[in-house]
């Protein structure tokens, strides 16, 4: 769609931009155009939700429209919003992103809640140790620190750039002390052991990458994303690793696809861990976080 130029010239309202971007967003076939209008015109004009509110009948600077006008562009163009603004909230935590990291998902927030299931039951009465691997952003293992009081966790990841997100977002949110970040494959640099393992691999088929949405397939590293033939390559590498470097009743929990879950517990078992609950489902109902225990010898 070519768009109106005087949408956002100077003059006209932030109500009348927002409400000019939405319809332009929806002309589109954007998903949730009136949200993702809120928070670009929010990112353009540095205000928060309270700020559009009591300013709407403002009228746009001329470097407000321009900026907006730079952002609406990008959004059309299938960027998604988290990469236009570089950040995205993760279990309540905002996270800084980068191009070598994924942009975390509400999904995955079901490793965190089963993670602290778990931790909750044991109740560990030493500094619990937690690695995540494929860390990303660090968004599972730093939100994990920010909930469990006194923890260290260390997190990998192949690439430096994600690494350095990932450091990066730990000194922001007040945890630099207690995570620190290695570059590995999976957890080969690691040493045991680890009280909680947890990751959200690539598990995407490889055939499947070219079938994902725009916003993924061309904006998230494929490194994340590609699972092999079968989506089980990274699970076939990590589980048993993450084997050896748990200790005795320690916990692996991983993030799974849709229909993987099955498969993934019987990789878990074939390295000797214990599979003693179900998958915990994601709010559309899909088996999504999958864990399994170290039993003491």
């Amino acid at each position: 769609m070519v768009p109106l130029a005087t949408d956002f010239d100077p003059g006209h309202s932030i109500e009348s931009a927002r409400r000019a971007l939405t319809a332009r967003l929806q002309s589109a076939g954007i998903e949730q155009p009136a949200l993702d209008a809120r928070l670009l015109v929010g990112a353009a004009l540095r205000l928060d939700l309270t700020g559009m509110v009591t300013q709407a009948a403002r009228q746009l600077a001329p470097e407000e429209a321009a900026r907006l006008e730079a952002y609406a562009q990008r959004r059309l163009a299938h960027e998604p919003v988290a990469r236009i603004l570089g950040a995205r909230e993760f279990w309540g935590l905002p996270f800084q992103l980068s191009e070598a990291t994924l942009v975390p998902r509400p999904d995955t927030e079901t490793v965190v809640e089963l993670a602290l299931e778990i931790f909750r039951e044991r109740q560990a009465s030493h500094q619990m140790r937690i690695a995540d691997i494929g860390t990303g952003s660090g968004a599972i293992l730093l939100a994990l620190l920010h909930e469990i009081p006194g923890a260290f966790g260390v997190g990998t990841d192949l690439s430096l750039t994600a690494l350095k997100t990932a450091r990066d977002n730990a000194a922001a949110l007040g945890l630099g002390d207690r995570a620190s970040f290695v570059a590995c494959s999976y957890a080969a640099a690691l040493r045991g052991p680890f009280d909680l393992v947890v990751s959200n691999p690539p598990y995407i088929p490889s055939a499947e990458i070219p079938k994902l949405s725009i916003e993924v397939r061309e904006h998230d590293p494929h490194l994340a994303l590609d699972g092999g033939n079968d989506g089980y390559d990274a699970y076939r590498a990590l589980i048993p690793q993450a084997s050896e470097r748990l200790a005795p009743g320690g916990a692996l929990i991983v993030e799974a696809g849709q229909g993987q879950a099955r498969n993934i517990e019987t990789l878990m078992t074939a390295a000797a861990l214990v599979v003693d609950r179900p998958p915990k489902a994601d709010l559309a109902g899909i088996p999504r976080a999958v864990s399994a225990r170290k039993m003491p010898p």
